[in-house]
């Protein structure tokens, strides 16, 4: 009976995670990064199953790759750290008005590109190219998405909040904001 290359990988999964967990615990001193560091590896052995089913030893080959994530993880923290310093302490200002919070919860209600792109766009100030360079899409695909979701906050932003002092009737609201009635004949 032979064992299929994902079976391997199951059987090994099963055989030697906590194990590799352990070992890779003693390596960075947390549990997190530990374990991270370990599915990262069998993730890397499931992108070609063939060529890690021939592997002589695959537990020692899943220890080496997730020792040099735990390193990799470890150099990048330190530069970032160093520049941080250099950089200085900025304080993380949230804001919690309720406006600003029923834009978030409205955002969270709208598909995932749309979301994406105008929070790329409008919150991180990324002009279409770069948003459009960062999502992998084309830039008329980033207009497209600002246009439909700026529309479909609009909506969700007005059906969630009415405001009061607004007249449901166009021509009053437009004399009132104009200060003269919309004359329609």
């Amino acid at each position: 009976m032979t064992v299929s290359d994902d079976d391997l990988i199951s059987e090994l999964y099963a055989g030697c995670f906590r194990r590799l967990v352990v070992q890779l615990y003693a390596v960075s001193g947390d549990v997190n990064e530990a374990q991270e560091a370990v599915q990262e590896a069998f993730v890397r052995a499931l992108v070609a199953p063939r060529r890690f089913a021939r592997l002589e030893n695959p537990e020692a080959w899943l220890r080496r790759v997730a020792v040099n994530v735990v390193r990799s993880r470890h150099r990048r923290r330190q530069v970032l750290n160093r520049l941080m310093r250099r950089i200085g302490p900025s304080p993380v200002v949230v804001d919690r008005s309720p406006e600003h919070l029923a834009l978030l919860a409205a955002l969270r209600e709208l598909p995932e590109g749309q979301r994406h792109t105008l929070a790329l766009h409008y919150l991180v100030d990324l002009p279409v190219t770069e948003v459009a360079a960062t999502l992998g899409v084309s830039a008329g695909t980033v207009k497209s998405r600002l246009s439909r979701g700026r529309q479909a906050l609009a909506k969700l932003l007005t059906d969630s909040d009415p405001d009061p002092d607004v007249n449901p009737d166009p021509d009053v609201n437009d004399y009132a904001n104009n200060g003269r009635a919309d004359v329609r004949s």
